[in-house]
């Protein structure tokens, strides 16, 4: 049964997706310098506050949202997080672009603390593992990951059309069959919401510096859509030769757990301890699975203190977490309403096509389609592979849009807006309207503005107009609760921490 056969059997049950965000952002200090005091205490505990957070560096905040099944309630949701935070944090600004601000050598970047716990001492060394690995400044880098899952009755009807029920095995079937499709086409996403073709000098990984400069103190590489997804940003030569085949559960949990069973010698030579700092969980090609740098992943909340894959492969896949979007820097939020309803439309389109598995030569096209957007993809006449032929962006992202027509008009009915989001990316591939890397790169010529000048003036804009917006009260009260029961959380976990952290670490690394 076809897309379009399926979607009149459907119901607004049927269609009720559910969403979350998980948005970073830098804090920078009035100086436009990245931020080098700690986390704000009034934002709660980084390690236990259940939204408020960090990720690598104790300068970068991480907000993660509840669940809904509202993109709009997302955003308010994600509106009400940025509030709280920056009320407690006067003197700063959350940095609105996925590339860094300057900073003065990588040991600028603080890595991020959790306190004298066992669990917050784990989330610290795992930390320095990935400064010994990659270096501290690919780790300042920002993003939004998009947490998407349907109702067990699509999925059921999809099976049922596939003349099969819905089991758990199917249901992690169905997620893969999504995953496969995604990466197929998520070039797509790369040209419409890429939003880092340009950078400071201060972030030298790799080949930045070969890059083209632009203004006093910045590159530019004004065909590029996301620099944060190249070579010189999230990537790593040791991951680049793991190959993680997405065609089922099982290939893929074997090859990350081999990952995390097999010793790396580049590795094995940083050592594991300097005196008694711990300098990397273990000499493996993966510490933990979360290290393995991929654009999508299958999710599942573990339990019981599972690790994350022994709860995937023991339960299946509950969600899916997209993970190549960069921060639009022109939006307070990092996001908006249209881009969160064309992601539902793109992923229901992708769990509902046909998506036969990968073969390793359709694995290289999707490596080589992947660059070519990243590096070439403000080109909408820049070509792609598909199978042994080769399609402009522009043409086969309108062919995509079209066939996702009528997913949109169904979703209009539960989620108005839908289809209006849709023909604001047709418009984006026409050429009668820019992308967001598009308008970055006319703004940023048009001005001659350095990178760093031109965010920063976004940054403190963005902070005016987060907090002329009160969030809901309740939501405020419900913050003020969290963070007090955060701090509590964690000095109770520092209590419960008995015995050596090198014996905890290694009970750990056992499971």
């Amino acid at each position: 049964m076809s897309v379009k056969e399926l979607l009149p059997t459907l119901t607004k049950e049927d269609l009720l997706v559910t969403r979350g965000i998980e948005k970073e952002g830098l804090r920078v200090n009035a100086y436009g310098h990245i931020a080098q005091d700690d986390h704000p205490y009034g934002a709660g505990s980084a390690l236990t506050h259940p939204h408020i957070t960090t990720d690598y560096s104790e300068a970068l905040l991480e907000f993660i949202t509840p669940v809904r099944t509202s993109a709009q309630a997302v955003l308010d949701d994600l509106h009400a997080l940025h509030h709280f935070t920056l009320t407690q944090m006067p003197s700063q600004t959350i940095w609105p672009a996925s590339m860094p601000c300057k900073v003065d050598g990588e040991l600028d970047i603080r890595i991020a603390e959790y306190g004298d716990s066992h669990l917050g001492q784990l989330k610290h060394v795992y930390r320095h593992g990935l400064w010994h690995r990659y270096g501290r400044l690919m780790q300042a880098i920002a993003g939004m990951h998009y947490n998407f899952s349907v109702p067990e009755s699509l999925l059921a009807k999809i099976a049922q059309a596939q003349g099969s029920e819905l089991t758990q095995d199917k249901q992690t079937e169905l997620y893969f069959n999504l995953i496969r499709n995604f990466r197929r086409y998520q070039w797509l996403l790369l040209h419409l919401f890429g939003a880092s073709p340009a950078f400071d000098q201060s972030f030298k990984v790799g080949r930045s510096a070969s890059l083209p400069k632009f203004a006093k103190r910045s590159h530019l590489l004004d065909t590029a859509t996301t620099l944060r997804m190249s070579d010189i940003g999230y990537s790593n030569n040791v991951q680049s030769d793991l190959f993680v085949c997405f065609n089922s559960l099982n290939s893929y949990a074997a090859t990350l757990s081999n990952a995390m069973q097999t010793s790396f010698v580049g590795y094995e030579n940083i050592g594991l301890q300097d005196g008694k700092q711990w300098k990397q969980l273990n000499t493996n090609v993966l510490q933990i699975e979360n290290e393995y740098y991929s654009d999508i992943r299958p999710k599942r909340n573990a339990k019981n203190g599972e690790k994350p894959l022994q709860a995937l492969t023991k339960y299946g896949v509950e969600y899916i977490e997209v993970r190549c979007l960069d921060l639009n820097p022109f939006e307070p939020l990092g996001s908006n309403l249209a881009q969160l309803q064309f992601l539902d439309t793109f992923l229901l389109w992708c769990l509902m096509s046909d998506s036969p598995k990968l073969s390793d030569e359709e694995c290289h096209a999707v490596r080589v389609n992947q660059q070519r957007a990243i590096n070439h993809g403000l080109n909408k006449d820049a070509l792609l592979k598909d199978g042994d032929t080769e399609r402009t962006i522009g043409e086969w992202g309108l062919a995509l849009i079209d066939d996702m027509q009528a997913i949109a008009d169904q979703l209009e009915g539960q989620y108005s807006g839908t289809r209006a989001a849709l023909d604001t990316m047709r418009e984006k591939l026409k050429g009668n309207s820019e992308t967001v890397a598009q308008r970055m790169v006319r703004e940023m010529k048009a001005e001659q503005a350095d990178f760093q000048d031109w965010a920063e003036r976004l940054a403190v804009a963005h902070k005016q107009t987060i907090l002329a917006q009160a969030p809901n009260p309740e939501w405020q009260a419900t913050l003020t609760e969290q963070t007090k029961a955060s701090h509590l959380a964690e000095q109770q976990l520092s209590k419960e921490s008995q015995g050596s952290f090198n014996d905890y670490l290694a009970a750990w690394l056992a499971k």
